[in-house]
């Protein structure tokens, strides 16, 4: 894809008086996987959920969560062309962008990804109470939440965690904030799940989403967390 083509905004540098893994961290992980999230799921993202179950036509699912404009899920459905891409974000005005993000190939050629409006929280915990078993799961660069007190909003710190959980396949996190991927690699070892955490290296410019491009063009580290 031509690197041209991504969003050329600047981007903020992640600023923090936290300056390491957070301190509840280890409590608050222990406690959502001990216990159930009770919050009612609503209509509305149950039958959009039910919708893109619907659309699913290979083995193998990944959930790329918090897809924004979807440059990511079209992306990640043509280097997984054995497996059905579901890009998920709340943001209706994100979503409406998608068709301006597909980059030089033609959509139709792609069959194996939709993109699906709904609160993620709804719809990871309906795929949860499924029992859908991910082959690979991506959050790339979610909002961090950056201030101490916003802990349990990141999403290794969520009530939901339990159900990222249970969805297993293979956990690809990226971020602009060390500490971020860091502490998803401790959330994923208080649930018995090793993984690694490395500075990525972007000589060819393969990115997978304009937060990568935006991030990379103006010259912060990017961090990549991959389970094993």
């Amino acid at each position: 894809m031509n690197s041209n083509t991504y969003d050329q905004t600047p981007s903020r540098i992640i600023a923090s008086a936290q300056e390491g893994v957070h301190e509840r961290l280890e409590s608050t992980v222990t406690k959502h996987l001990a216990t159930n999230f009770g919050k009612p799921i609503s209509k509305f993202n149950t039958d959009n959920y039910d919708s893109a179950m619907r659309q699913i036509n290979r083995e193998k699912i990944i959930f790329d969560s918090g897809c924004g404009n979807g440059r990511s899920t079209f992306q990640l459905a043509r280097n997984n062309p054995d497996a059905f891409v579901i890009g998920i974000d709340k943001s209706a005005a994100r979503l409406s962008k998608s068709r301006n993000n597909k980059g030089e190939q033609d959509p139709s050629e792609i069959d194996n990804y939709c993109l699906v409006r709904a609160d993620l929280i709804d719809f990871l915990r309906l795929a949860s109470n499924d029992g859908i078993a991910l082959h690979k799961h991506y959050f790339l660069y979610p909002n961090p939440w950056p201030k101490s007190q916003h802990l349990q909003r990141r999403w290794h710190g969520s009530p939901v965690f339990k159900d990222i959980i249970q969805l297993g396949g293979v956990f690809e996190v990226r971020s602009n904030w060390k500490i971020y991927a860091e502490e998803f690699k401790v959330s994923l070892g208080i649930a018995g799940i090793t993984s690694m955490v490395s500075e990525m290296n972007h000589d060819n410019h393969h990115y997978i989403s304009d937060f990568e491009a935006k991030y990379h063009r103006s010259g912060q580290a990017l961090w990549q967390l991959l389970s094993t």
